[in-house]
Formats: structure tokens, sequence, C-alpha cells
């Protein structure tokens, strides 16, 4: 991009950021509800990891193709914006016909589609902020997209709940496929919320202008799939030192919340409820419990984020991350103790802290250490390493839990504590080079 852009205030930087809402309501409804979901329709749990392969396949192909993409795209829409709104209609439809499904292979195909769809939208999404933005404002616009985050996810998990306790809804009424109509209820609530919290940032943002010289540059690049795979490869052989040292932090920390999303639930039926039947009323109430406690944390990232914003000016972001990922391990190898529902709240802060700087502090590590020129490809590139240790954790962690774990949902929780704050360790050895000048 160009230099000199201009600086925004803080009601544009919301603006801009509000279809990031959206993008993560549809997450929240995913990690909350997809285990129950095929809990429901008959898998067993040593199944759940490998059904839950589509976010890091979809991820590992779509994000780094969609960025390289979005680089060299040129159209009266802008450069990122066509990519949220395809991405999020395909989101809608998909979300609106989730909890219809009847079988575990059409439940597990339509989180195929949604995910790729969820990734067409977000991973333009960390390139438009970046493009905007001037670098003395990337953490307010990437700790932003954190607040929304945390807004979308906790809203999404507390649907549910609210229509239980409204009585709008019976917390064990079901369909014929077993599905609860409070799952029902809030996918379909989700499939508008994502949609119209796209449309807004799409109609109330405009992109930064590419120059003369910009748009030519991309016009003589060469087009077609071919290339955009050469110019993946050659980015990654480019990697700047900043974003290796995060792929070794990535690989721990997105292991274990994979871990998390796919176990909270069956260690919460187990350690509160005391039961492991996917029938039973106490399971139902596992999976609302679940969603209180996901609203819990991403009800804190909400009210964290822009703390983290102002923190990261005072200290350097490296050291911000390091105490969020902290927080966030020992918080999950102390929730797995806790039998008193009530008192889930209290692990659930530290890990809505981490689950803060997760999404928004590592973007600010890496934006000044690559050319600006493929921010959208080296961003996509970074989400390869989220999703290569989701990928990781779908094909081993099936036989970590059953050999090593004795199928216990509750090891499984603890041990994801353990790798985060694996990774907290390990985000102290990034070494940071100021490349912001990079072109």
């Amino acid at each position: 991009m160009s230099s000199g852009k201009k600086k925004f205030n803080f009601w544009s930087i919301i603006n801009m950021n509000v279809g990031f809402f959206g993008i993560q309501y549809s997450f929240g409804l995913q990690q909350t509800n997809m285990t129950p979901i095929y809990s429901y329709l008959g898998a067993n749990p040593d199944q759940i990891p490998l059904l839950n392969l589509a976010g890091p396949m979809t991820g590992l192909i779509v994000q780094p193709i969609i960025g390289a993409m979005s680089d060299k795209t040129l159209s009266k829409f802008g450069r990122r914006r066509p990519y949220f709104m395809v991405g999020a209609i395909i989101c809608s439809v998909c979300l609106l016909a989730m909890p219809f499904s009847s079988s575990l292979w059409l439940a597990a195909g339509l989180l195929w589609i949604l995910d790729a769809a969820n990734n067409i939208t977000m991973e333009p999404y960390r390139a438009f902020v970046s493009d905007l933005l001037p670098p003395k404002q990337h953490a307010i616009g990437f700790l932003s997209q954190s607040f929304f985050t945390g807004l979308g996810i906790t809203l999404a998990n507390l649907t549910p709940g609210i229509l239980v306790a409204l009585r709008l809804i019976d917390q064990n009424a079901r369909s014929n496929n077993h599905i609860t109509y409070t799952t029902y209820a809030a996918f379909i609530i989700g499939s508008v919320v994502s949609i119209l919290a796209v449309l807004f940032s799409v109609l109330t943002t405009k992109e930064h202008p590419l120059s003369e010289a910009e748009i030519e540059t991309i016009k003589q690049q060469p087009s077609g799939i071919a290339y955009i795979f050469k110019d993946i490869i050659l980015a990654i052989k480019e990697m700047p030192l900043t974003m290796r040292q995060l792929g070794l932090v990535y690989l721990f920390n997105w292991y274990a919340m994979f871990i998390y999303w796919q176990f909270i639930t069956l260690c919460l039926a187990k350690t509160i409820f005391h039961s492991t039947d996917p029938t039973s009323r106490e399971f139902s109430a596992a999976q609302i419990l679940t969603g209180t406690i996901n609203g819990t944390y991403n009800l804190v990232t909400f009210c964290v984020a822009f703390f983290l914003a102002w923190l990261t000016k005072k200290m350097d972001a490296r050291s911000v991350h390091t105490l969020g990922l902290l927080f966030a391990g020992f918080s999950l190898t102390i929730l797995p103790l806790i039998n008193n529902q009530s008192l889930l709240f209290l692990p659930m802060i530290g890990f809505g802290i981490g689950w803060a700087s997760m999404m928004g502090t590592p973007y600010i590590i890496l934006a000044g250490s690559i050319p600006t020129n493929r921010t959208g490809v080296y961003m996509g590139i970074l989400n390869m390493f989220i999703v290569l240790p989701m990928l990781l954790e779908t094909i081993s962690f099936r036989f970590i839990y059953k050999f090593l774990l004795d199928s216990n949902p509750v090891s499984a929780i603890r041990l994801a504590g353990i790798l985060i704050i694996m990774a907290a360790l390990l985000t102290l050895l990034i070494r940071k080079r100021n490349s912001a000048a990079l072109q």
C-alpha cells in the first residue's frame, strides 16, 4: 500500500470492524454447538476430533489462497470487500441449514462449507484493517477485532441460555433429529446476524485507494491459480523471522484451543452434571452451561480488548501476549477441579484475557515485520499456523485421548491448559525485527 495513510477516529475504526462481529458470532455457534450436534446425531466422543476436520482443512487451503488473491484483486468494489460479502452470504445459508441436519455426514458436510465461507470472509478482513490504518493505529485496529470477537461469541453462546431463561423454549425440547430447539433458534439468529454485520462494514467503510503505480504493478503480475500457489510458496520461503517464531507459539496455542472447544461440553457434563449420556437432560444442561461459560470468557474479552490496546503502548506486544497466554493456560488447568458451576466464572476471567490477546496481539507483533504490498498473503499464512495445529489435533488427538488420557475429557481440558502455558514461554523467544518500511 502507499504511504501516508490518514489517521482514523475511534468510531471509524469501530465501523470497519463491525463485520468481525458477524464472523465471530458464527464461530461462537460452531465452538459451542458442533460437539453437541454431533453427539445428538450419534457420534462417539473419540470421533469428535475427526468430525471437526473441516476447520483446519478449509483454513489451510482457503486462507492463503484468498489472501494472495485479494492482494491482486482490482474491482470497483475494492480488493477485500467482495470476499467479505461472498463469504458472509454462504455462511448465512449454512448456519440456517445446520440444525436441520438429519445425519452426521450432512452436519459434517455443512461444517466444511461453513468453515470455508468463514475463512473467505475472515482472511481479507485482517488485511483490510492493516491496509487502512497507519502503523500507530494497528493496536487499536486489531484489538477492536478482539472486542467484536468477544461480543459476537458472547452473544452466540448466551443466546440459548437466554431463550431458556425467558421460557421461550424448553431446554430439553428436541426435533426428530434429537437436536434441541434452542440450537435451532441460535443458528437461525446467527444466519441473520452474520450477513447484516458484514454488510454494515461494507457499506460504511471504503477501502484505501491504490495509487496508479500500485494498480499498474498488479496488472503486470501473472494471473491464474498456478501463480497464486507460486506466490504463496515464495512468501513462505521469504517469511520474516518474527513470523516463524510466532508459528512455533501457535503450534501449542491452537492445538490446545481445538481440544478445549471439542471437549469442554463433555468435561462439564462429567464434572458438574456427572453424566456421559448425550440423550439425558444433564447433557443438555451441560451444553447450555458451555454456552454460558464460553459467553463469560468472551464477555471478558469484550471488556479487556481496549485495555490490552493501551497496554501494548506501555509494554511491548510480546510481553502482553505472554501474560495473556499464562492467564489462559493456568485457568484451564484449574477448570476441571471445579464441581460447582457458580464458581466456573473464575477461570473464565483468566481465559478471557488470554483469548483477547490471541485474537489481536499476534497481529500487532507481526504487522511491522511484513512487506505492506503482501499483507493479504502473509495474513493468510499466519492463519495457516492456526489451522495446521488444528489439523494435527484432529489426526492425532483421538489416539492421545483414547490411549494416553483414558478417554477422559477432564484430562483433555487439563492438557490444553498445559500446552497454552508452553506457548506463553515460547512467546518470550520472539525477537521482532522492525520492518515497517518494507515494501
